[in-house]
């Protein structure tokens, strides 16, 4: 049997891959991707389907095993998440701009492949009210991908997804993705 990783710097933190479902039914996979970059699948809510590759953000730790990560999207949507992996659980607050949740359509994408479409967007359309979405979050999946590892999350979120990485059947030993006979793409 595995041992249990134990969070306490953000040396620990940084390199994971995590699946968690909030409160709210929503789902995300979120990486570590090094201390200044994060990637993320967006699989439940208002805005599943959309993904993210090198997501500029701020991390640090809190408190031994307490992480907290904020960024802004080019969408104008900011995001703080506070990480206690050792206990499976986050809090996640999203600031949606108005924009957003009125067309959340327009950001379900391969973000990176349209960031004029996110920019033009951003001042074609309402930013205010923000529409927040504060929300505690179980973590369901902890993988020790690595740090910089473009394999994690490469391509758009498909239905079935979440069951082949936690089965095992998505990534290799090493944590690279493997290609599925079915299912995936």
């Amino acid at each position: 049997m595995e041992k249990k990783k134990i969070f306490k710097d953000l040396e620990d933190f940084l390199g994971t891959h995590f699946i968690y479902t909030y409160d709210n039914g929503w789902e995300y996979e979120w990486y570590a991707k090094n201390d200044h970059t994060v990637d993320y699948r967006i699989h439940g809510g208002m805005v599943a389907g959309r993904w993210v590759t090198d997501q500029e953000a701020d991390m640090v730790k809190l408190t031994d095993g307490v992480f907290k990560i904020t960024w802004t999207e080019p969408t104008g949507t900011d995001v703080a998440l506070d990480f206690m992996p050792n206990e499976k659980k986050l809090h996640g607050t999203i600031f949606f701009p108005k924009w957003v949740h009125e067309h959340p359509e327009i950001t379900v994408t391969h973000q990176n492949e349209h960031l004029d479409l996110m920019l033009e967007s951003r001042e074609k359309y309402e930013t205010y009210p923000k529409y927040v979405v504060p929300e505690f979050a179980t973590i369901t999946y902890i993988g020790n991908a690595g740090i910089n590892n473009d394999d994690v999350i490469s391509e758009a979120p498909y239905p079935g997804i979440i069951e082949d990485i936690k089965s095992g059947r998505y990534f290799d030993e090493n944590y690279k993705r493997m290609m599925l006979s079915e299912g995936g793409s």
